[in-house]
C-alpha cells in the first residue's frame, strides 16, 4: 500500500481529537484532488521527520474515503451491479452493451494497474524529496496538457486499448508526486472520453484500487495494534469523509468544466520550491 497522509502523529498512541481531525481533513482532500497524497506525505515526513499513526487508524481513514466514492457514484454503481444480476440470468435489457464494456474494462484497467504497480512500489520509499518536487511539475504539465480537451466517447464506445491506457496510468500513479486521480482521468481525456465519463470512470476504478491496497494492509493482522480511542477513531474518520466528499464534488466539477489545469498552479510552484529548498 502506497504511504498514507495519515502517518503523521509525532508519537504512537497520544493522538488527540485535533490531531485525528486534522490528519482526518488532509486524507480526505489528497485522496480525490489531483495533487497526490503520497508526495505531499513524503515532503512532509523528510522535512520534519513524522513519525506513524497506528495502522488501524490509516486504515479506518482509507474506508471513510471509500465511502466517499461508494456514495458520490451510488447510481452508476447500483446500475452496474443489477445490471450484472440480469446479464448472469441471460436477461435483455437496454443497458446490456454499455455495462458489459464499463465493466469488462474496469476488469481490464485493474489487471494492468496491478502488473505495472507491484514492481513500482518498492521505488516508493526510495523516491528522494527532489525526485517527488520534480514529479509535481510533471503532474503539473499532464494537467495542463489534457485538462482543456474536450471528448466526445461514451462509456458505450469504451475499448480494451481505454482499459489499458487508463490502468497503466493508474499503476505510474503510485509512485510518489503522482497523482492517481490526475493522471487517470488526463488518460481518460487523452482517449477522448467525455468529461464526465473520464472523471466516473477513475473514480470507479479506484474502488478495487482501494479495496486492494486494504487487503494488502491487512494480511498481517499484527500490524493493527494501536492505541487510538475508538471516539478519536469516528472523529478522523467523520473528518476524512466530509473533506473528502467536498474535494471529489470540486474535481469533479472542475473536470467538467474544463478546469483541470487550475491545480497546476498549486503543483508547480510546490514543485519548484522543494527542488531548490530539499
Amino acid at each position: 500500500m502506497r504511504p498514507c497522509i495519515t502517518c503523521l502523529c509525532e508519537q504512537r498512541g497520544c493522538m488527540t481529537y485535533l490531531q485525528a481531525i486534522l490528519l482526518g481533513a488532509l486524507q480526505g482532500l489528497t485522496e480525490f484532488l489531483p495533487v497526490s497524497s503520497s508526495g505531499h506525505l513524503a515532503l512532509l515526513q523528510d522535512r520534519f521527520g513524522i513519525r506513524e499513526v497506528p495502522l488501524l487508524f490509516d486504515v479506518l481513514l482509507h474506508i471513510a474515503t471509500l465511502g466517499v466514492v461508494i456514495i458520490v457514484f451510488r447510481e452508476k454503481l447500483l446500475q452496474l451491479i443489477k445490471g450484472f444480476y440480469r446479464i448472469l440470468r441471460r436477461e435483455a435489457f437496454t443497458e446490456q452493451e454499455e455495462i458489459k464494456r464499463i465493466m469488462g474494462t474496469l476488469i481490464l484497467s485493474t489487471l494492468c494497474t496491478g502488473i505495472l504497480a507491484v514492481p513500482l512500489e518498492q521505488w516508493v520509499e526510495q523516491a528522494s524529496p527532489k525526485l517527488i518536487s520534480l514529479s509535481f511539475i510533471l503532474t503539473a504539465i499532464l494537467l495542463l496538457f489534457a485538462g482543456t480537451r474536450k471528448g466526445h466517447r461514451t462509456y458505450r464506445e469504451l475499448t480494451p486499448w481505454d482499459g489499458v491506457f487508463i490502468g497503466i496510468a493508474q499503476g505510474v500513479g503510485v509512485l510518489p508526486g503522482i497523482s492517481r486521480s490526475g493522471i487517470t482521468i488526463s488518460a481518460g481525456l487523452v482517449r477522448k472520453l467525455e468529461r464526465s465519463v473520464a472523471g466516473e470512470y477513475s473514480f470507479l476504478l479506484s474502488i478495487p484500487a482501494i479495496l486492494g491496497a486494504l487487503v494488502l494492509t491487512l494480511k498481517d493482522a499484527a500490524l493493527l495494534e494501536g492505541h487510538v480511542a475508538p471516539p478519536v477513531v469516528l472523529a478522523g474518520m467523520g473528518s476524512a469523509f466530509g473533506t473528502g466528499y467536498f474535494a471529489l464534488k470540486l474535481l469533479l466539477k472542475t473536470v467538467r468544466g474544463g478546469h483541470l489545469g487550475w491545480f497546476a498552479l498549486y503543483l508547480i510552484p510546490l514543485g519548484i520550491i522543494g527542488i531548490i529548498f530539499l
